[in-house]
């Protein structure tokens, strides 16, 4: 038997839940005396009920709300690297049956039994995000055993991102194993996008918005399309590669753009693709003015909603997404709004959308409600692991 230490639930504290599968302790649910105070921030224990009898092995960090993080409902379980591969091969059966290219989100936090850690693969390469205390304390051991599973050669490490500051974790990026050269050229919806593992947003590339840019696709062909917020060209390339027939794409960020340039181009698509840098809501307000329209139009901004405390905010920032984006959709065309706020859900966010198409004066059709792609699994107890919503609308006047 492995001699871990133990923490415990007060006796108030919900133990029906963490029995049924929702993998999380939050700090105010369990017995915090200095022994557990004095827990290394990744370590492991044995969390009880209040009445001693073991529920599962956590990680710990006695920095953070979420205190305690299920790993194992084994308590006899050793987290080393035949664990950690393991859950690698169960994850690669599942996304070698989805998808003939090794490009996918290999490892989706909690829904892949690795709490905290993500995982996207770009072929040859990966990048591991570390977004809990244990990870961040075995990445050594999560990259052998990834390179082992998998053959990548190219390891990154992305240690960026409010859940490390929310963990205790300092921000920081960096080459694990072997070299990069470059932006990878990823292969996806009939376009290649380039895909900036150091220096771009989250991992470099949004894997899970494949479905919902091929729904885009779709309603794209002879198409003048607009794509806000626009990261590397997501729908607007898709779009192309399904023969619409202009596409411009608008970011804030310059970098971003040319990625969406450089991706264009890769794809032999650059004569019907354009770009516009600046702050989304003026350049459709510009666009507005220039009585621009679109037979197409996606907006896939930030999460306005990241929290429960953010969430009156964000919904209305979504409103006014829908009603600045609408306008600039022609008679008949197609709106595609997207959300990856975890604190506002499908029903929330799908009301403030249809607020903001009414209060630009027009009438819609709700035709499609996407979500994040299969390599990206939620775990049934944890609301957050479904975090994006896409809903398409038609206007037709």
């Amino acid at each position: 038997m492995t001699d871990y230490p133990t923490i415990r639930l007060k006796p108030k504290a919900e133990a029906r839940a963490i029995r049924h599968g929702f993998p999380w302790v939050f700090a105010d649910e369990v017995v915090t005396d200095r022994r557990t105070r004095a827990l290394t921030a990744g370590s492991f224990a044995v969390l009880e009920d209040s009445e001693r009898r073991a529920l599962g092995l956590v990680t710990v960090n006695p920095a953070s709300k979420i205190i305690g993080r299920m790993m194992d409902r084994n308590v006899d379980a050793v987290i080393d690297a035949d664990w950690i591969s393991a859950k690698l091969r169960i994850a690669l059966d599942h996304r070698a049956r989805l998808y003939e290219t090794p490009y996918y989100r290999l490892i989706h936090a909690e829904a892949d039994g690795l709490p905290g850690v993500v995982i996207d693969r770009f072929g040859p390469a990966a990048v591991i995000q570390p977004n809990a205390a244990w990870a961040e304390a075995h990445i050594t051991l999560i990259a052998d055993a990834l390179q082992a599973v998998t053959g990548v050669e190219c390891i990154v490490k992305n240690g960026a991102g409010r859940s490390r500051v929310l963990e205790g974790l300092t921000e920081e990026t960096e080459v694990l194993r072997g070299t990069l050269d470059g932006p990878m050229p990823v292969l996806m919806n009939g376009a290649t996008y380039m895909a900036d593992l150091l220096g771009g947003q989250k991992t470099g590339l949004f894997f899970d918005q494949r479905p919902n840019h091929a729904f885009a696709a779709t309603l794209a062909k002879g198409a003048r399309v607009l794509d806000v917020f626009s990261h590397v060209g997501g729908f607007s390339l898709a779009a192309l590669g399904a023969g619409a027939q202009s596409a411009l794409a608008v970011d804030s960020s310059v970098p971003a753009l040319e990625l969406a340039t450089r991706g264009a181009q890769a794809s032999d698509m650059a004569a019907q693709f354009e770009t516009r840098q600046g702050d989304a809501f003026a350049v459709m307000e510009a666009l507005a003015a220039e009585n621009a329209q679109f037979d197409l139009v996606v907006c896939d901004p930030p999460a306005f909603a990241p929290n429960k405390q953010a969430l009156d905010a964000g919904l209305r920032a979504y409103e006014r997404v829908a009603k600045l984006a609408a306008p600039l959709v022609a008679p008949g065309g197609y709106l595609g709004l997207c959300s990856c706020s975890h604190a506002a859900d499908l029903s929330a966010f799908r009301n403030a959308s249809a607020r903001g198409i009414g209060r630009a004066g027009r009438k819609a059709q709700l035709i499609h409600t996407g979500s994040a792609g299969p390599d990206h699994p939620q775990l049934p107890q944890l609301a957050e692991s479904g975090y994006l919503k896409a809903v398409y609308f038609r206007l037709n006047s």
